[in-house]
């Protein structure tokens, strides 16, 4: 299971990530057309999502405290953290992010529809 998560998360953002670079994005992005974020900084489509994405210089990321859970056989709802080093803007955005990703099964290809994080805070003393 732990192993399909992470497939599944390396083509979501594998799949961003070559929608920025490849040379039909239309193509590409029409994949993921439906997908909605949800953020501190507020709601994006994917045209924000891939435009935000340009802002990150991301020097590592890892993926831990994968969970996935089927409510039926075509849409996975998965939750993970995403630990990352790196600054957005060129400001410090290091930490790690609480996620959660609903992925939907189209003519047999799974595709993200929606996507959240928030960065945890240390609680106060």
């Amino acid at each position: 299971m732990k192993k399909y998560i992470t497939y599944a998360m390396t083509a979501l953002f594998a799949t961003i990530a070559v929608s920025i670079a490849a040379p039909d994005k239309d193509a590409m992005t029409a994949k993921h057309a439906d997908f909605m974020g949800v953020y501190a900084d507020g709601i994006q489509t994917l045209q924000k999502e891939l435009d935000s994405m340009k802002k990150w210089d991301m020097k590592s990321f890892s993926f831990s405290d994968f969970n996935v859970v089927f409510p039926d056989a075509d849409t996975a709802t998965m939750t993970y953290k995403v630990t990352v080093e790196g600054t957005l803007e060129g400001k410090d955005a290091s930490g790690t992010y609480n996620a959660g990703s609903v992925w939907r099964k189209h003519n047999g290809e799974w595709h993200a529809v929606f996507h959240t994080n928030t960065k945890e805070e240390k609680p106060s003393q």
